[in-house]
C-alpha cells in the first residue's frame, strides 16, 4: 500500500498517460524538412500550425501521482515554407521545442527527480489526505525558495508550465495555462521569449508608448494569483482586443482584463482594463473557459470548486457538487460591475466553449442587445477530470449512462427581461454525440458562426474513454446555426433534450449532402487530435478551407503497447467542406504525443512579430567553476535535499 492508502501500481505496468502515444518525447528538433503524400494547398504557404501539450519527462516514476494535464509544455509545429526551387513549391518543415518556463529551466540542472508543481491528480483524489496535500504544497514552496539560493541555475518566479493552448495577439504568439500568465513564443522556430505580464514581455525590445502600464499582478501575499489567466483567452476579430479572466482562491474570486491592440492595430483607441474584480462569484472555482461575444462576456460559475479550504470539510481540493446549481454571469465587455447572474437548477461542468454572439434588435435606429447566445461542450458530471488522472469517479447520485457524455449545448441568456428576472430562454443539446475540443473559424467568432469543428469517438463516451486514455477516431463538423434554428422552431425538452438524437454510426451512414453533422472517421488504429480550421485565401463560404490535425498509427506500437523510438506521426490536411477527403499527409520525422490545443499562424502574423532582444536558453550548471571546500559542501547538501524531497 502507498502512503495514501492506495494500492500501489504494478511495477510491470505503465500509467495510461505515460504509455503508447501519450508517452512524452525527449527529442526536440529544429525546423526539419518533411515528405508529403498528396498536394499541399497554396492557401497554406508561409503559415504554420502549432499545437501545445503536456510533456511530463520528470514523471517516469509509475508510483507517483500523474494527470494528463501535468508536465511542461511542448510545442509541435509544421511550417509551410515556399520553395520555388523545389518541384513541390511548398515544403513542410517540422519543429518541436519545450516551453522554457521557470520550472523547466530550474529543473534542467538540478537533481530533483519529480516535478516541482503538485500533480492535479493529488488535488482531485478524494483519498488524498490533508497531510499529503500539505506535504506537496510545502515541498513546492521549499523548492521555489531553494531556486533563489546560491547554486541555482534559474530562479523560479512563476510556477506555470504553459502547456495548454496557443493564441495570437498584437504581434505575439503566446502559450497559455491556467496557473500563470501567457508565455511568448517566437515563430517559426518555437523558441521561448518570456512571460507577458499584461503590459510587456521580458526579452522584447520595449516600445516607449507602452511603458509604465498596469500589469496583471496585484498586492498582498496572494497578489501573484492575478497573473493566473485562463488558458483560453479570446481575441476580438474586429477590434483585436484580448479578453481574459483571472482566477483566485479568495474573494473576489474572478477578475477580468481587456487589453487593446497597440502594435498591429493602432486605429482603434479602446479602453484598457486590467484585473477588474467581478462581483457575485459564489466561491473559488475551477474555471477553465468562458464565453465572449462582440459586446458581452459570459463567466461560468459552475459547481466545480477549487479551494484548499475544501480540506476542512473532508473534501478534495477540487470537488464537484452534484446537487449544486449552475450560474452564468453576463456583463458588457468593459463593465464587469454590471454583471447579471442567470441560474440553472441543473449542475454541470463546462471546460470549453465554442462560440458566443449577441442577438440584437433595431428600433428607431437604436440597436439593443436582447440576448446573448453561447455554444459550449457541456457535461453533467466531472468524470472527465478524474478519468484523466487514472482515478475512479466519485459515486453518482444518478446512474444514467447518458451522464458520461459531453455534448455540444446551446444557451440563450435573455437581456430584455427585467433585471430581477434573469431568464435562460433556451438550454438544450444540439446533438447527442460526444463532442469536445471545439474550434471555429477565427474571423467568424463572436458572431453567428455557422460551423463548429471538434473531436468525437465512435465506440464509447469521453468519460469512459479517458479512463483507459482517450483516443479520438472521429473529427466532426456541426452546422450549429441550422441546429439552433431547428431547436428554436421545435424546442426539445429544456436541459435534458437534444435537437439531433442520432448516434455517430447513424450519422456516418447518412447519404444526405445537406446533413448538419458531418463526420470524418479515421482509418482503423489511426487516432487524431484537436482539429484546426484554416480558411482558403479567396473562399466564398464560411467553411471554404481545411481542417488540420495530427494523426498517429497505433499499429506502430509493440504487443505490450509500447511505442518504439522510430515511431512517427503525420499531419493530415482534410477538406473542410465535405469532411471526407484527405488532401495531403505530411510525414513527420518523429511522433507527436496526444495533446491539447493548437492554432494556425498565417504568413502575415509570422512576418509581423514584435522585435525580440533576447531568447530564453537552457542554463549552465551553476557554480561549476567553483572548487572551494565550502562551496562543495553546500552543493552536496543541496543535492542531498533535492534528492530527498
Amino acid at each position: 500500500m502507498s502512503k495514501r492508502g492506495h494500492k500501489s501500481r504494478d511495477r510491470q505496468s505503465t500509467h495510461p498517460y505515460l504509455s503508447g502515444n501519450f508517452a512524452p518525447v525527449s527529442r526536440a528538433l529544429p525546423l526539419t524538412r518533411c515528405t508529403i503524400a498528396g498536394t499541399i494547398p497554396h492557401d497554406l504557404i508561409g503559415g504554420q500550425y502549432v499545437r501545445n501539450g503536456a510533456n511530463p519527462l520528470q514523471s517516469n516514476d509509475i508510483e507517483r501521482d500523474l494527470h494528463w494535464f501535468d508536465g511542461d509544455g511542448m510545442l509541435t509545429g509544421v511550417l509551410f515554407r515556399s520553395d520555388h526551387q523545389s518541384d513541390q513549391k511548398i515544403v513542410p518543415e517540422f519543429v518541436n521545442q519545450p516551453v522554457l518556463t521557470d520550472v523547466y529551466l530550474s529543473g534542467s540542472t538540478s537533481r530533483i527527480q519529480r516535478p516541482v508543481v503538485p500533480s492535479i491528480r493529488t488535488l482531485i483524489d478524494p483519498l488524498s489526505s490533508i497531510l499529503c496535500i500539505m506535504y506537496h504544497i510545502v515541498r513546492a514552496i521549499l523548492l521555489v525558495l531553494m531556486s533563489h539560493l546560491p547554486g541555482s541555475s534559474f530562479a523560479i518566479r512563476r510556477i506555470s508550465v504553459a502547456n495548454t493552448s496557443l493564441f495570437w495577439h498584437d504581434g505575439r504568439a503566446l502559450a497559455s495555462c491556467d496557473s500563470g500568465p501567457p508565455m511568448r513564443i517566437a515563430l517559426p522556430t518555437l523558441e521561448t521569449v518570456g512571460w507577458f505580464d499584461g503590459s510587456q514581455v521580458e526579452g522584447e525590445i520595449p516600445i516607449s508608448s507602452e511603458d509604465d502600464q498596469t500589469t496583471f499582478s496585484g498586492n498582498g501575499p496572494l497578489g501573484f494569483m492575478k497573473e493566473w489567466t485562463t488558458a483560453h483567452p479570446r481575441i476580438d476579430p474586429i477590434t483585436q482586443e484580448l479578453i481574459l479572466f483571472h482566477s483566485m482562491i479568495k474573494a473576489p474570486y474572478i477578475h477580468v482584463s481587456v487589453i487593446p491592440s497597440t502594435y498591429t492595430n493602432t486605429q482603434h483607441h479602446l479602453p484598457r482594463i486590467i484585473a477588474e474584480p467581478l462581483p457575485g462569484v459564489s466561491s473559488s472555482k475551477l474555471m477553465h473557459d468562458f464565453g465572449v461575444s462582440s459586446q458581452h462576456t459570459v463567466i461560468l460559475d459552475l459547481p466545480l470548486s477549487l479551494s484548499p479550504s475544501n480540506l476542512l470539510y473532508n473534501k478534495p481540493v477540487v470537488d464537484y457538487n452534484q446537487t449544486g446549481i449552475s450560474r452564468y454571469g453576463v456583463f458588457p465587455r468593459h463593465k464587469p460591475q454590471e454583471v447579471r447572474w442567470f441560474e440553472s437548477p441543473a449542475p454541470c461542468c463546462i471546460f470549453h466553449t465554442a462560440n458566443s454572439w449577441d442577438e440584437v434588435s433595431v428600433e428607431m435606429s437604436q440597436i439593443t442587445v436582447r440576448a446573448v447566445n453561447m455554444i459550449a461542450c457541456r457535461l453533467i458530471n466531472a468524470d472527465m477530470i478524474y478519468a484523466a488522472g487514472d482515478l475512479p469517479s466519485p459515486p453518482r447520485l444518478s446512474h444514467d449512462a447518458d451522464e458520461a457524455q459531453c455534448r455540444l449545448y446551446y444557451y440563450q441568456f435573455d437581456l430584455a427581461s427585467p433585471q430581477n428576472r434573469n431568464i435562460i430562454s433556451h438550454q438544450w443539446a444540439l446533438s447527442t454525440i460526444p463532442f469536445e475540443f471545439p474550434t471555429i473559424r477565427h474571423s467568424a467568432s463572436m458572431t453567428e458562426a455557422q460551423f463548429a469543428y471538434g473531436c468525437s469517438i465512435s465506440t464509447s463516451n469521453f468519460g469512459a474513454a479517458l479512463g483507459s486514455s482517450v483516443k479520438i477516431d472521429c473529427l466532426v463538423k456541426i452546422n450549429t446555426m441550422e441546429l439552433v434554428k431547428r431547436g428554436r422552431a421545435n424546442p426539445p425538452c429544456s436541459i435534458t433534450g437534444s435537437v439531433d438524437t442520432r448516434s455517430i454510426s447513424e450519422i456516418l451512414s447518412s447519404a444526405d449532402s445537406q446533413d448538419p453533422i458531418k463526420v470524418f472517421k479515421t482509418p482503423e488504429n489511426w487516432f487524431a487530435q484537436e482539429p484546426r480550421f484554416v480558411p482558403k485565401l479567396h473562399g466564398i463560404s464560411e467553411d471554404d478551407g481545411y481542417v488540420l490535425s495530427y494523426l498517429f498509427d497505433e499499429g506502430q506500437l509493440d504487443t505490450l503497447g509500447r511505442v518504439p523510438s522510430s515511431a512517427n506521426s503525420e499531419l493530415w490536411i482534410i477538406d473542410a467542406k465535405e469532411m471526407n477527403t484527405v488532401i495531403a499527409r505530411v510525414h513527420l520525422p518523429q511522433r507527436v504525443p496526444y495533446g491539447l490545443h493548437g492554432d494556425w499562424f498565417d504568413e502575415h502574423m509570422i512576418s509581423n512579430q514584435r522585435p525580440v532582444e533576447t531568447l530564453r536558453k537552457l542554463p549552465l550548471v551553476a557554480g561549476a567553476e567553483r572548487s572551494t571546500f565550502t562551496w562543495k559542501l553546500w552543493m552536496s547538501l543541496r543535492g542531498w535535499i533535492e534528492e530527498l524531497i
